[in-house]
């Protein structure tokens, strides 16, 4: 990859399905600059393995897909984010046909099948559970033959560039350590979620709150950051790391037991397996609790379904089993939860723009609203395409209209060497947040991981490397996580308190906003 150019009409963080999405759109309208920390194939959307949830088949309805998502979200939908995402959705998902994306068929018709609080068979998949990754492929291959989008791999965006209260560029940390800045009209953050805040997650390496925490260093509002949803089902061996074990499985028959190899979901939830992600998780994090083993597991049970289906339906998590020694069609699999995906995220309206002017996010980076307490199985791939669409015509419009402007930064810096305390410290903070801010919350346990980050905020290592960086990233969203948690005196869908169990509706059936004097409620 050759070096970024000094200035563009757009830049896009991350290189994801949103990134992608938001370029593709963005090209008419000038040069657009796509940046990847890693290789541009590295990003949450690789490694999405349930499908994406849209409402084609001939025995949905959008308004059920809509109520669907109203369900899962727990009282606090944004419903016209709702609207948009399940109207435009269907659209969405042709282009991506049309660009090449290969569904899974039967003959010539496409196939659907079923998550948990689902209510029809609306999930697409590709390759059986490989569709973020063929989605990530074909809106790269798309991108790749339009002249005005260029990438830049191994570039780490380490702030926001601004002038006069407007975003307008970013400053990057090379792969060789090199500090410099692009200047644009506009900036779209498209960085991901935030699952390596906790020492369990599903997340790729690359997912440490970047965006976020460098959207609220420049003054962005961020909103509904206690809403952190644990997968129910992460493979669970030593050495081995927290691999995603799709709901999907469950959708197809599998069943949970526990260390005594009884059947539990049913005494949590009516719908057993099928129940909502948070239901799951606290489930089985309870049956853990109850076991007391110095590595308590569940186990994710398929041996009575068919094992010809199973490695054809699931051929990636198969194998990637297989490699540790765990053969999902005769073997009692091992797991636990897993942080998987952050609701919250920099607060946009419908086009993607932030509370600060040129900056806009989309995907896991943002919060619209659209997902509530708790987001519906597969809404988030197709939330990236509809939102990334969406923010990228935005930016468009935005140009067109004159109000966008941008300089020439200087000179680029060298950056000074890695620190070599940032794994250390950030190890803490995953496990700190890991023990008091999870599946499962108190006043005692939230107010001791605030004095511990706060803490340790002198601690945090100077942003003058990568990995430095990165752990003030993950510092920040840690804080942001711990107060919005604190502040919200009720349980509501993945943001479960022990000392308020039960919803509170007068006073919280609104957003949180987090700020460095306090949050408040929207």
């Amino acid at each position: 990859m050759k070096k970024p150019p000094a200035q563009v009409d757009f830049i896009v963080v991350g290189a994801g399905v949103a990134g992608l999405r938001a370029a593709i759109a963005l090209a008419e309208a000038g040069k657009v600059l796509v940046l990847a920390k890693q290789e541009l194939t590295e990003s949450a959307t690789q490694y999405a393995q349930g499908g994406i949830a849209v409402a084609l088949s001939d025995e949905d309805e959008i308004s059920l897909h809509f109520q669907d998502t109203i369900n899962a979200g727990d009282g606090i939908v944004n419903a016209d984010a709702a609207h948009v995402l399940v109207e435009e959705g269907p659209d969405r998902i042709q282009e991506l046909i049309d660009w090449g994306t290969q569904f899974d068929r039967k003959g010539t018709r496409l196939t659907f099948t079923r998550e948990a609080a689902h209510s029809r068979d609306r999930i697409l998949h590709a390759h059986g559970d490989s569709t973020g990754r063929e989605i990530g492929r074909a809106l790269y291959a798309k991108a790749s033959t339009l002249k005005n989008i260029s990438f830049s791999a191994f570039e780490f965006t380490a702030s926001l560039y601004m002038e006069a209260g407007r975003v307008c560029g970013v400053r990057l940390i090379s792969g060789a350590g090199d500090m410099h800045t692009v200047t644009s009209g506009a900036v779209l953050l498209a960085t991901g979620g935030a699952g390596h805040v906790y020492i369990n997650t599903t997340n790729p390496a690359v997912a440490t709150a970047d965006g976020i925490a460098m959207a609220f260093r420049a003054g962005a509002e961020i909103s509904d950051m206690e809403f952190v949803q644990f997968h129910p089902t992460a493979l669970y061996l030593k050495k081995a790391p927290r691999f995603l074990l799709s709901e999907a499985l469950r959708g197809e028959g599998a069943v949970l037991r526990n260390s005594e190899l009884h059947r539990f979901m049913p005494k949590y939830h009516d719908d057993g397996e099928m129940a909502p992600r948070d239901v799951v998780a606290r489930a089985i994090a309870h049956e853990l609790e109850v076991c007391r083993l110095k590595e308590p597991v569940v186990y994710l049970d398929l041996t009575h379904l068919k094992a010809d289906h199973i490695k054809a339906r699931f051929p990636r998590i198969y194998a990637t089993c297989l490699e540790h020694n765990v053969d999902i069609t005769i073997d009692l699999v091992p797991v636990r939860p897993a942080a998987h995906y952050l609701m919250g995220g920099v607060r946009t309206d419908l086009e993607g723009r932030s509370s600060l002017p040129g900056l806009y996010a989309a995907g896991e980076a943002a919060c619209t609203g659209v997902h509530g307490a708790n987001r519906l199985a597969s809404n988030s791939l197709l939330e990236g395409l509809v939102f990334g669409a969406r923010a990228g015509h935005a930016m468009r419009n935005e140009k067109a209209s004159g109000k966008t402007a941008a300089k020439d930064a200087g000179q680029p810096v060298a950056a000074s060497a890695p620190n070599s305390d940032a794994e250390h410290f950030i190890h803490s903070i995953q496990q700190l947040m890991w023990d008091k801010v999870g599946i499962v919350r108190s006043r005692q346990s939230l107010m001791e991981a605030l004095e511990r980050l706060q803490t340790s905020t002198m601690e945090t290592p100077a942003p003058t490397s990568r990995r430095a960086c990165e752990a003030r990233n993950i510092h920040t969203a840690a804080l942001l996580i711990t107060r919005s948690a604190l502040a919200r005196l009720e349980s509501r869908g993945a943001h479960y308190r022990t000392d308020y169990p039960e919803h509170e509706d007068a006073k919280f059936k609104k957003h949180s906003i987090v700020g460095e004097k306090g949050v408040r409620f929207i």
